[in-house]
């Protein structure tokens, strides 16, 4: 009985290492950031649709990224800083298209 329950507490340990090694919350945190400011732009009427449809197509490539990034297990420093920089990219064009002189009809 002993044994069982030392294997099970190593077994913990292990997936919960290996779920730290693939954790993502600021990545993660931004991506729901970035929605709700496009939802908001969509809202208010500052973005067209086709501006709203090339937002959401960068989002999901950032999705698809951080996924990719996540599948072998470890996320490394230099996947975490090709999505920051994605994201950096994906939050200007947001506020640009926010900000320009378009609006929805």
């Amino acid at each position: 009985m002993k044994k069982v329950a030392i294997l099970c507490v190593l077994l913990a340990l292990g997936v919960a290492s290996v779920a730290a090694q693939t954790a993502t919350p600021r990545v993660t945190k931004r991506q729901l950031n970035q929605q709700a400011r496009i939802k908001e732009g969509v809202k208010s009427g500052d973005l067209t649709r086709r501006e709203t449809r090339r937002l959401e197509r960068q989002q999901a490539k950032i999705a698809i990224d951080k996924a990719k990034a996540k599948s072998d297990g470890v996320v490394t420093p230099r996947e975490k800083a090709k999505l920051k920089r994605e994201q950096n990219r994906a939050s200007r064009r947001i506020y640009k298209e926010k900000h320009d002189a378009q609006t929805q009809y």
